[in-house]
C-alpha cells in the first residue's frame, strides 16, 4: 500500500474511509486537546480497523493553534507498516516540514495532502492567494514532495460552494482538477467544505471527474453535515466513482476560516451505512462507538454522530 491504498480489486468494492478527526475534525474546536489524547485517538481508531489518517496539519500555529503541536503528535505515532498518515500543508513551506518529519529515520508522516481551492475570496481567507495562483502552488508542491519521498495527493477545497462566493461552477472544478492531474498525485480529493452539497451535484461533479481523469488517479470526496445532506452525499458519491471518503469520529468538525461551517460527515455513520448495505470498510462499528464514548468525555460534550446516538449497538453490530 505504498500510494495510500484504494479500492480492493475483485468481485466486492471497498470503501476506504480516511479518518480526519485528528486533524479537521479539531481544528475548530475551542478545547484545547492534549498531543497524548490526540495520539490515544489514533490509536484507538487503529485498533478499530481504520488505517488511514489525517494526523495534523503543518501550518502556521497562529492560525490554527490547535495543531500547534502536530510534530509532536507525529513523532508519537504508532510505526505500523498498515497505517498511513496524513499531514495537512497548504503551501512548500508546509511540503517541507511534513518531509522533516521524515529526517533521521524516523517515521513521519507517508503523505503530503496537499490543498487548493475552487474559489478566489476562500483562497484569499485561508492561504492568502487567488484560486488560480493556489493551483500552480499546489503544482509545485505536489512535485516536491514526490521528490521527499512522500506520497502526493490533493484536496479542491470549496469544490460545491464557498461562503463568500457562492456556488462552484462545477466545470471551473473539473479544469482544476485536470491542471492538478498533470502533477502526478495519486489522489485527487473534493470537499465540500461548508456543506452546501446535494446528491444531485455530488453525483454530477464525481461522474464528470472520473470520465476525465485517468484511471491511476484515486477519486476521495470530504463532506460536512451543516445541511443534514452529508451522509446521502457520501453515498453519491461512491455510486459515481469515487472509492475514498473522509469521516471524522463523532462528527467534529468546521473550518475556522469558512463562516458557519460545522461537522465532518461522522466516521461511524458512514460505516454503519456502507456495511449494512454489503460494503465492507474494515472499521469495526461498536468499537468506533467505544472511542465515539471516550472521547466524548475528552471534549467534555457529547458528539454529533447520529448512529453513536442510537440504541442496540452491540456486538451483533459488528461489521
Amino acid at each position: 500500500m505504498a500510494d495510500g491504498g484504494g479500492a480492493a480489486s475483485g468481485a466486492t468494492r471497498t470503501l476506504q474511509i480516511v479518518e480526519v478527526g485528528p486533524r479537521d475534525g479539531l481544528q475548530n474546536e475551542s478545547r484545547r486537546v492534549s498531543t497524548a489524547d490526540k495520539v490515544r485517538l489514533i490509536t484507538r481508531m487503529i485498533d478499530a480497523g481504520a488505517r488511514r489518517f489525517e494526523v495534523g496539519s503543518f501550518v502556521n500555529p497562529n492560525r490554527v493553534p490547535q495543531m500547534a503541536d502536530t510534530p509532536e503528535v507525529v513523532a508519537a505515532l504508532p510505526d505500523r507498516g498498515d497505517v498511513r498518515y496524513i499531514g495537512l500543508c497548504l503551501n512548500r513551506r508546509g511540503v517541507e516540514r511534513a518531509a522533516q518529519s521524515r529526517a533521521g529515520n524516523k517515521r513521519g508522516v507517508d503523505e503530503a495532502g496537499c490543498v487548493t481551492v475552487a474559489s478566489d475570496a476562500f483562497g484569499q481567507a485561508n492561504q492568502g492567494q487567488t484560486s488560480a495562483e493556489s493551483v500552480a502552488e499546489n503544482r509545485a508542491m505536489l512535485a516536491l514532495a514526490g521528490r521527499e519521498g512522500l506520497t502526493p495527493q490533493v484536496t479542491i477545497a470549496t469544490a460545491f460552494g464557498c461562503p463568500f462566493e457562492g456556488a462552484a461552477p462545477p466545470g471551473r472544478v473539473v479544469e482544476i482538477a485536470q491542471r492538478l492531474a498533470e502533477a502526478a498525485p495519486v489522489e485527487i480529493a473534493v470537499a465540500d467544505t461548508i456543506g452546501v452539497a446535494v446528491p444531485g451535484q455530488v453525483r454530477d461533479l464525481i461522474g464528470r471527474l472520473r470520465e476525465v481523469l485517468p484511471a491511476a488517479i484515486r477519486l476521495r470526496a470530504h463532506f460536512h453535515d451543516t445541511r443534514a445532506t452529508g451522509v446521502a452525499n457520501a453515498w453519491a458519491a461512491w455510486e459515481a466513482g469515487a472509492d475514498v471518503l473522509d469521516g471524522a469520529l463523532g462528527g467534529l468538525g468546521g473550518c475556522p476560516f469558512a463562516p458557519g461551517a460545522t461537522g465532518n460527515v461522522a466516521t461511524e455513520d458512514l460505516i454503519y451505512l456502507f456495511e449494512r448495505s454489503g460494503t465492507p470498510t474494515g472499521i469495526d462499528l461498536a468499537r468506533a462507538v467505544e472511542v465515539n464514548r471516550w472521547f466524548a468525555g475528552v471534549m467534555a460534550k457529547p458528539l454529533p454522530s447520529r448512529v453513536a446516538r442510537a440504541e442496540g449497538l452491540g456486538a451483533e453490530w459488528r461489521h
